[in-house]
């Protein structure tokens, strides 16, 4: 696809470092400042698909024959080529060309049903355009929603890209981002607040900005009593909280359920923006993409969703200490679902926004551990959707001990994308994808902290069954 415009000029890197969506923003040590202000002279270039969506591309004076195609995640529609200013000086340092699209500009935020087209077209614009010649290798790169576009460009990339990064992913996909946070909303207005609240068709931003206020009011009074916390802790338990304060290096221990319970609450209600706040501003923008509401509860079995929680020691605690009947609780959330998805809309987030697991290309997934936007739990769901279509082998992922939605430090970025390079070039994955091996490559690159860990997420609670399964309350 050619570009209708192409404007090109000179441009100096910028060292700063920027946080990228929610993250705590990574510190990185003075020699990495001084490495990215002197990062040779690249040529930046920009451009325009026909249905609007803006591309760029900065390519280095040395450019090592490998482009890196990256996604942006979930907000504005401005076109980025690296996640943050320190992170795209080092990868052209090291003479990686970088590209990456706006998506377009008439849609919703939710981008992902265009998000794959623009991208591969600003993948054939920089090709034909702007590269010297063919490149010799092409890494898609993501980032949040941006991971979920790059998982899907490794199910659809087989001569196009070559290998995939994807950090912190909605690799879930759409309908598990629906459905367990309408699980964890639900619970909320049901057991502490008002089951009248309206928790989907929103419409616009001020009736979610509405429900966010009211789910929090409840949050808030809830915190009061041992029956509320316990209470809190269920629903926050469907929604995956992370039981990890941002002023603490490590999460609460499950030794402590309190502790975790009151880590979650700060987690998920507070600031001037908070993170209930971006999900249910957010549920706007996927029902605009969608067409409708493609979220239900109906059918869901509250006990079930529960019993393989990763959090299910934490609600059992709090509930003993309460005197609550927390089977009770749950039947009573079982019992008294009304919502159903729109069928057309469901349809629509399945077919743009679910990744099917069959990939095509190599592809590494990093994750903070302590993500407090997109759970970590993700992986363990995409891992077995992985594995169930066979390519298990194709995959690896690795974790940061860290907390943040894209807290990742330019060190362990680059140490990414060093390992899928590793892969596609060799044909073989050996150690570099391993915690020690990732761990040794940041370090080693003195671009900030190196924080890999061994780590095992547990279940996605609330999980859906996988793609092809006829969904109770959709259709």
């Amino acid at each position: 696809m050619k570009p209708r415009t192409v404007t090109i000029g000179k441009r100096g890197l910028c060292a700063a470092v920027i946080a990228v969506g929610l993250a705590v923003a990574a510190g990185v040590p003075a020699a990495a400042s001084a490495a990215a202000a002197t990062t040779a002279a690249s040529t930046h270039y920009t451009g325009t698909l026909a249905d609007g969506t803006i591309w760029i591309a900065d390519v280095p004076a040395q450019w090592n024959g490998t482009l890196l195609l990256y996604s942006h995640g979930f907000g504005p529609l401005t076109a980025a080529d690296a996640p943050d200013p320190t992170t795209q000086a080092a990868l052209l340092a090291e003479g990686y060309a970088l590209a990456g699209s706006s998506y377009d500009p008439n849609g919703s935020e939710w981008a992902l049903d265009a998000a794959v087209s623009d991208q591969f077209g600003t993948l054939a614009a920089v090709e034909s355009t702007v590269l010297p010649s063919r490149p010799a290798h092409v890494l898609a790169f993501g980032t949040s929603m941006g991971g979920l576009v790059s998982a899907l460009e490794a199910q659809q990339g087989a001569g196009k890209i070559n290998g995939a990064l994807t950090t912190c992913g909605i690799v879930g996909g759409g309908v598990n981002l629906n459905e367990y946070q309408i699980d964890g909303q639900y619970a909320i207005a049901q057991l502490l607040g008002s089951p009248e609240t309206q928790l989907v068709g929103f419409g616009n931003d001020t009736t979610a900005a509405a429900t966010a206020a009211a789910l929090t009011a409840d949050a808030t009074a809830a915190q009061a009593t041992a029956a509320g916390r316990a209470r809190l802790a269920l629903a926050m338990a469907f929604l995956n909280v992370t039981p990890w304060l941002s002023t603490s290096a490590t999460p609460v221990p499950d030794s402590d359920p309190a502790g975790q319970e009151a880590a979650q609450y700060n987690t998920l209600f507070s600031g001037a923006f908070s993170i209930m706040d971006f999900i249910e501003l957010g549920r706007v923008s996927i029902d605009q993409a969608d067409g409708g509401n493609a979220t239900w509860d109906v059918g869901t079995n509250f006990a079930q969703a529960l019993a393989n929680s990763p959090f299910k020691h934490e609600v059992e605690a709090l509930y003993r200490e309460a005197g609550l009947n927390l089977n009770g609780d749950l039947a009573t959330l079982t019992a008294n679902t009304t919502i159903k998805a729109d069928p057309a809309a469901l349809r629509s987030l399945i077919s743009t926004s679910v990744p099917t697991g069959r990939l095509e290309v190599p592809e590494l997934d990093l994750h903070t551990i302590g993500d407090n936007l997109v759970p970590v739990q993700n992986e363990n769901d995409y891992r077995h959707l992985v594995d169930q279509a066979g390519d298990g082998g194709l995959l690896r992922q690795a974790y940061t001990e860290s907390f943040g939605h894209c807290n990742f430090s330019p060190a362990e970025l680059v140490a990414g994308v060093q390992a899928v390079m590793h892969r596609v070039t060799t044909g073989h994955w050996d150690n570099v994808a391993t915690t020690a091996s990732l761990e040794r490559v940041a370090t080693a690159l003195n671009l900030g902290p190196a924080r890999f860990t061994d780590y095992h997420p547990g279940p996605l609670t609330g999980a859906t069954p996988g793609p092809g399964t006829r969904f109770p309350g959709g259709w």
